[in-house]
């Protein structure tokens, strides 16, 4: 399933957990890292130059998921590619605005940047 989704406009329905999005930008490792240490200051957060991790607990900012969501980003040259493994199809869709909103605030010249979700298949 694909989802061109822009910050602020997420999928609400659906029954996938995981999703990823080609996020067209040569920019990506600079926004990718100005938003990891953004979130460094009160999430899990592993980052170098190429890839990100970040660990969203299922209670972050009031929520009650039934599991944490891992946002995974990596830089390329022409794209950055963000993966979000949520726990509950709601997570995931709640997790691309909150990304996409995000990454929009860094790559304000850029924004709003546009994101092309594909969803994994569930079962």
């Amino acid at each position: 399933m694909t989802d061109d989704t822009q910050a602020g406009s997420p999928e609400t329905g659906g029954t996938a957990t995981s999703s990823t999005a080609q996020v067209p930008t040569t920019s990506g490792s600079k926004y990718m890292q100005q938003l990891c240490k953004h979130w460094s200051h009160n999430l899990e957060v592993v980052f170098d130059a190429g890839k990100g991790v970040v660990q969203f607990p299922r209670d972050a900012r009031g929520a009650e998921w039934p599991d944490k969501a891992v946002v995974t980003m990596i830089a390329h040259p022409d794209t950055l590619e963000c993966r979000i493994d949520a726990s509950v199809p709601p997570q995931l869709a709640h997790m691309k605005g909150v990304l996409a909103r995000h990454l929009d605030r860094f790559a304000f010249r850029e924004a709003p940047l546009p994101f092309t979700w594909e969803d994994a298949v569930s079962g």
